[in-house]
């Protein structure tokens, strides 16, 4: 049976690793083209190489790197893609950053600042860039790949992250409110933990018993395949996502405080 997706275009930021990586493939898996931007090059072609080895084609994905905190980068590669490609239907905001200086007796302005940048602000810019293209099609869907923490507020990831992620959530529904009468839709996917990458940047690692039991990158590109798949008159303005053994509920030694 052939996807629903068949021939579409799809451009996922934070595509080198973990969630954004998973969404790729499996919208590849679908029949999408799809463009994976991230800040590193060298890990973007890692990133194609694992594409390959799991069975997708080496022409349905490709690479743009970028910055997303950049405006004018963003602008750049999108003009690019669209030169290249024509115009993007489905937009995965997957990029995002946390440090281990985070809490607010040790973080600081620069830091608070680069969050925001990189998890709200460059899904803003993304999502200004494509806009206009998913007008012209007539369709459009944005899956901004926001946190369990920012629709249910923890210690855990601290002041920056959670509401840059609670921002992503708002950005969604503010979408929907104007564009929903263009075609166009937004999901915000707010998964709890994920095994990915981005742990390791916690000040306190979970153990490798804990992250067998997390949500994996896997179950995440399923979900946003799921999302991307539904007809064009469905929206799923919110998808709420955890492990069953949900640490955030449940807590742990590196969720307590100091």
């Amino acid at each position: 049976m052939s996807s629903s997706l068949e021939g579409q275009l799809a451009w996922i930021t934070g595509g080198g690793s973990g969630i954004g990586l998973a969404g790729a493939i499996e919208l590849a898996r679908a029949g999408c083209r799809v463009v994976i931007s991230g800040r590193d090059p060298a890990k973007l072609e890692a990133a194609l190489a694992t594409a390959r080895r799991d069975g997708v084609d080496a022409d349905a994905v490709s690479a743009m790197p970028m910055d997303v905190a950049d405006r004018e980068s963003v602008q750049r590669v999108a003009q690019a893609v669209h030169a290249a490609h024509g115009p993007v239907s489905i937009l995965v905001n997957s990029a995002g950053i946390n440090f281990p200086k985070r809490y607010w007796g040790d973080t600081d302005g620069e830091t608070f600042d680069k969050v925001m940048a990189v998890n709200l602000h460059g899904a803003t810019y993304c999502t200004l860039a494509v806009m206009h293209g998913m007008r012209s099609l007539g369709r459009g869907t944005v899956i901004n790949v926001a946190s369990f923490v920012g629709w249910h507020l923890t210690h855990l990831t601290g002041p920056a992250y959670t509401a840059s992620k609670a921002g992503m959530i708002a950005l969604s529904h503010s979408f929907n409110i104007e564009e929903g009468v263009n075609g166009l839709r937004a999901t915000a996917l707010c998964p709890g933990e994920v095994a990915t990458p981005i742990l390791k940047s916690r000040p306190v690692a979970p153990s490798d018993e804990d992250m067998a039991r997390m949500l994996q990158e896997e179950d995440l590109g399923r979900t946003i395949r799921f999302i991307a798949e539904l007809p064009p008159h469905v929206c799923v303005n919110e998808l709420v996502i955890s492990p069953v053994f949900n640490r955030l509920y449940l807590g742990g030694k590196e969720f307590g405080r100091r």
